[in-house]
């Protein structure tokens, strides 16, 4: 596949299959970004698993804080990898030993890893490297546009409603 360019289905396939969400490296520091889209993906409805060894036991927005992704005790659709590029080796291995598998490994802006993208892919996994879900989500749905953010997505269709605060869901035709 190439990463260096993600169709709009693909995306919105994913934001729209997956509803569990680890994100690896969320933080409990409400001015770091991996704490708004922990924020954002628990108010779009998304069951989020953080993970943080150094919060372990402790609740980031309410919701448990895990140290290692195998200690997240439902099945994760999703790996949200916060961490530099060169750490994402071991959390793709991390991620490939858990049963059952996630669908999704996706990497944070400026995190991208080729071999890693390869190795989950070989397992059946989709891949995303360089791109933020919230970013996503916001563009596909047009809420981005609301700030008026050019959205490079136009439609006349109506939203979807989904679960969570203002969700009107990801939609691509």
């Amino acid at each position: 596949m190439n990463h260096d360019s993600y169709d709009n289905a693909y995306i919105a396939g994913i934001l729209n299959t997956v509803r569990t969400v680890a994100v690896v490296g969320a933080s409990a520091n409400d001015v770091r970004p991996s704490y708004f889209v922990v924020k954002y993906l628990i108010d779009k409805g998304f069951t989020v698993f953080p993970i943080n060894p150094g919060q372990a036991g402790k609740e980031i927005l309410g919701r448990m804080t895990y140290a290692k992704l195998a200690d997240v005790p439902e099945p994760i659709d999703m790996v949200d990898i916060f961490r530099a590029s060169n750490a994402v080796p071991p959390i793709v291995d991390e991620a490939l030993a858990l049963d059952p598998l996630p669908k999704v490994i996706w990497m944070q802006l400026t995190v991208r890893n080729d071999e890693a993208a390869a190795k989950a892919e070989a397992s059946g996994l989709k891949v995303v490297m360089n791109r933020c879900p919230k970013i996503e989500y916001g563009r596909l749905s047009g809420e981005i546009g609301w700030n008026g953010v050019n959205s490079g997505v136009l439609s006349s269709r109506k939203p979807l409603m989904r679960q969570g605060f203002q969700s009107f869901g990801v939609r691509v035709k």
